[in-house]
Parts: structure tokens; sequence; C-alpha cells
């Protein structure tokens, strides 16, 4: 919990530190992927959700109950586009902005750690591209194979509040866990970085609790979610590599 709420905290020194470093200009192509990947994700949603709702209610073959079974095959459509549409845009827009971000990211951690950082990962464009597309298939295919069963738990009374919660949750820590990556990728490999995150996985929450809840705010949340989010990972990230904590790796 208390990983979480500094996760959360570290929001509060984001705007301050993009200002003084003068970081806006560097998030334009970031913010332009974000908000394009953010319009064809909503109409896909728009246009499927009907026809997802469709194709749950042929299940019910008998005619009693059909106009009840249908209204919840249409929520649960509605509930399966907005669970998946969130998943697919933050992985692809961090996956896609992965090249832009590290260069922010490395001068945030110059600025907080008073040197340069080049010596740890020189790492090019491609190589930061694929990485960051690398991370974030590994982490769609987790959290589809963790969602999934959670949804199907929402149907039983009570367990359905708990399954909300716990869907919240996992999405809030693989867009922490995205955000994270771009500080560890010059510092550890795949795998490596995979452990750290694991081992500090209240703050990959707390970071990802804002993330998710900035895309609540209709447009402006869109635009804003990644120079606050990748700002606040790499805050505490590097506070974490500082303190030595990046060497005590657990098993994958």
């Amino acid at each position: 919990m208390k990983n979480i709420l500094r996760g959360i905290k570290a929001y509060a020194k984001a705007l301050p530190l993009i200002s003084t470093l003068k970081l806006w200009k560097y998030f334009a192509i970031p913010i332009l992927i974000s908000l394009v990947i953010a319009v064809v994700i909503g109409a896909l949603a728009y246009n499927l959700s009907d026809n997802i709702g469709f194709y749950i209610s042929k299940i019910w073959r008998w005619q009693w109950g059909k106009e009840t079974f249908t209204a919840i095959s249409n929520f649960l459509g509605g509930a399966i586009i907005i669970v998946f549409g969130f998943m697919l845009y933050k992985h692809i827009v961090m996956a896609l902005s992965a090249p832009f971000m590290s260069p922010v990211s490395e001068k945030i951690e110059a600025y907080l750690t008073n040197k340069e950082v080049h010596s740890y990962r020189n790492t090019s464009f491609t190589q930061q591209l694929w990485r960051g597309i690398r991370i974030n298939i590994r982490n769609l295919v987790k959290e589809i194979l963790f969602t999934i069963p959670i949804l199907l738990l929402g149907f039983i009374p009570v367990i359905g509040i708990i399954s909300t919660v716990l869907l919240f949750l996992i999405q809030a820590y693989y867009a922490g866990f995205g955000n994270m990556d771009y500080t560890l990728e010059r510092h550890f490999d795949y795998k490596e970085s995979i452990s750290f995150v694991k081992k500090n996985k209240g703050l990959a929450i707390g970071n990802g609790i804002v993330f998710m809840l900035f895309l609540l705010i209709p447009v402006l949340g869109v635009l804003l979610v990644l120079p606050f989010s990748v700002t606040a990972a790499t805050t505490k990230t590097v506070a974490l590599l500082k303190k030595g904590k990046g060497n005590e790796l657990t098993n994958i």
C-alpha cells in the first residue's frame, strides 16, 4: 500500500518537472499517437458494441426471459468493449511511443541524478520501438489471460463488485509497468525489467491508477496521460534505482 501511495503522489511533482525541463515539445508526437489511437478504438468500440451484444444474446434459445437476457447481453457487450478497448489503447500507445518516451525519461533521470545516463544501455530508435512492442505484447497477452476469468466472475452476485476492482487494478498494473519500462530499458534487459516491476508492483499499480483515471477525462485525459504518467513513473523508478533495489531481482 505504501508503494501504491508513492506511485500516486509522484504525479504531484510531474507538472513542475515537465515545466522546469521544458519537456512539452518532446510529448508532441506521443500525444498525437495517443489521440489517433483513442479515436480509432473509440470508433471501433461504438460500431462493435451492439454486434457483440447481439451474438451473446443468441446463446439464449428460449422465448421466456429473452428480453431480459438480451438486455444483459447488451450490457455485457458494452463492458467487454470498454475493458478490451482500454487494454488495446494503452498497450498500442505505449508501444508506439517508446522511442519518444525513452529520451524524455533519460532527460529526467539525468536531471535527478546530476549525470548523463548514456553509459548504461545506448539503444537506437528501432531497438526502443521493438522493446516497447515486445513488452506491451507480452503484457497484453498476460492481461487478457487475467481479464477473461475475472469478467466471468463478474456474473456472480457480490463477487461481481470485487471483480470490477480487480479488473481496474490489473489494468493499472500493466499501465504502470509500461511507464516504468521507459526508464528500465536503459538499465536492464527484457527479463530483468520484468523482475524489477514484479518486485515493485505497488509502484506500478499506483502509477497506473492515476493513468486509468486520466482516461476517464474526455479528450483532455488522452492528451495529458502520457506526459504526466511517464514523468511520475520515471521519478520513482530512478529513486528505486538510486537506492540499489534494482539489483535485488526476483526469478521470472
